[in-house]
């Protein structure tokens, strides 16, 4: 009989610990993997499993000051495996089951997490509806984008010099992607598990954006039904590869009811100068399958090769099967400008004398709700000169909000909690340079350096429904 085996992320042990567990598959699920429907055939053929060599000296490997480069720092080599049946010949992977995010949550059945037992202990079970309405906490597809940048920001004290947001191909069916790369540390196999299980995080600094774990399945499930994510990781002189696959498609073609997550990860070897997969070849060989199988790229080879430009450390997340809005087309624009990413059909209409009209749509406080450079440029307070934030290939210029106010107060707000200050905020108040021209009026709120609400209107406490700064 047939299993094949993946890893389970979804389980939060009473001892609140990371607990992996290797769950098998039932026969059915197996055959609806290797399958997109029941009329297309997929057949697996032998292949010669990628090993791949160091192209550096293998001091450079030892240090963990290896400068960033543009070119692999593994030159790939083949090496036969006997019964390495690694390929998948299916053309494209499935669609999902709705390709609209707010009709994609839809069940025909009630099913919802449950307790389980696992080593005489309960558990929570979480089924994979659980990924869409953990994700609609995002109304706005801009915020979700937000979430993954600001993982790369709180990469900056390890190193991190920019975060790339682009455009790609998904290679299965010429679709658009999003790529979103930075060159922070990278993530090793504990902490790549724990990116992509629930509740988890390794951030201790107080100025990290990021605390709670579960802005990376949020963010990445509102932009598109799959996500797949690459990083290298170099620490005390061990590199490690990471490869692993958060698909709501995978888990609603297969009607699965748990989360689970195919994942490998691969440890470069000094003495072989071979990358070595971990954790054995039968759960290395079980979860590469499902990897190639729902995954944009279909062999290992190309799983590999996505590491070519990261560099000696480094993250990339590529979300696929984007979706779509109520008119059908992709939430994302990518072709309204080619030096940006937009809300398709999200242009905000202003009310307005026609004269004045012009003005209010291109300002600022306007063209951030459906252009990503503009939302970018005042996402961050302060940027240190050393990082960049780069979309479609061009710097993001960073903007202070504060700039563009006339007639500038500076008030100290000292917010209190049971009599007791827990703080001291400079707030700028002001008029906009182009007022009254322009009518637009609000508090652009920041938080750990993020803003959190731009342009925020509160209601007046002496005219209700009102909307006026207080």
């Amino acid at each position: 009989m047939t299993f094949i085996e993946v890893v389970d992320l979804s389980n939060d042990d009473e001892r609140g610990e990371l607990d992996v567990e290797v769950i098998k598959l039932k026969p059915h699920l197996v055959r609806s993997t290797l399958q997109s429907d029941k009329n297309s055939k997929v057949q697996l053929s032998k292949h010669q499993m990628l090993k791949t060599m160091y192209s550096r000296h293998e001091s450079e490997v030892e240090s963990p000051n290896v400068s960033r480069t543009s070119h692999s720092m593994l030159d790939q080599r083949q090496s036969p495996m006997e019964n390495a049946c690694l390929s998948s010949t299916l053309s494209m992977s499935s669609a999902p089951i709705c390709r609209q995010f707010w009709k994609a949550g839809n069940y025909n059945n009630a099913l919802g997490s449950k307790v389980a037992l696992q080593n005489g202990k309960n558990y929570l079970q979480v089924h994979p509806m659980f990924l869409h309405s953990n994700a609609t906490s995002h109304k706005w597809a801009f915020g979700a984008i937000a979430e993954l940048l600001d993982n790369a920001i709180d990469e900056i004290q390890n190193g991190a010099t920019f975060v790339a947001v682009d455009k790609i191909l998904n290679p299965r069916d010429g679709n658009p992607a999003l790529l979103i790369q930075d060159d922070g540390g990278g993530m090793g196999p504990d902490t790549m598990r724990q990116c992509m299980s629930f509740g988890f995080t390794v951030k201790k600094s107080k100025s990290a954006i990021g605390q709670y774990g579960n802005g990376f399945k949020t963010s990445t499930m509102r932009l598109g039904a799959d996500v797949i994510v690459f990083s290298r990781h170099l620490n005390n002189g061990i590199l490690t590869q990471s490869i692993g696959l958060l698909s709501y498609t995978f888990l609603r073609r297969t009607n699965c009811d748990r989360i689970v997550v195919p994942m490998v990860h691969y440890e470069y070897n000094t003495s072989t100068g071979m990358l070595d997969f971990l954790h054995g070849k039968e759960h290395f060989m079980s979860n590469l399958l499902m990897l190639l199988q729902w995954s944009p790229y279909a062999t290992e080879s190309e799983l590999l090769d996505q590491f070519n430009d990261i560099g000696s450390h480094g993250t990339k997340v590529i979300v696929y099967n984007l979706w779509f809005n109520d008119d059908g087309v992709t939430e994302l624009d990518f072709n309204k400008d080619p030096q940006d990413i937009c809300i398709s059909g999200d242009t905000r209409k202003i009310e307005t004398l026609p004269s004045l009209k012009s003005i209010n749509e291109q300002h600022i406080g306007n063209r951030f709700q459906y252009s990503l450079r503009v939302y970018l440029s005042i996402l961050y307070l302060r940027i240190p000169e050393s990082f960049k934030l780069i979309l479609r290939g061009e710097v993001v210029e960073h903007h202070n909000i504060a700039d563009d106010l006339k007639f500038p107060e500076f008030i100290l707000y000292e917010p209190h909690s049971s009599g007791i200050m827990e703080g001291q905020v400079i707030t700028t108040i002001g008029f906009l340079k182009e007022a009254p021209d322009v009518s637009i009026h609000g508090f652009c709120v920041y938080h750990r350096n993020r803003l959190i609400l731009p342009y925020f209107l509160t209601p007046s406490r002496n005219t209700p429904g009102k909307l006026e700064l207080l």
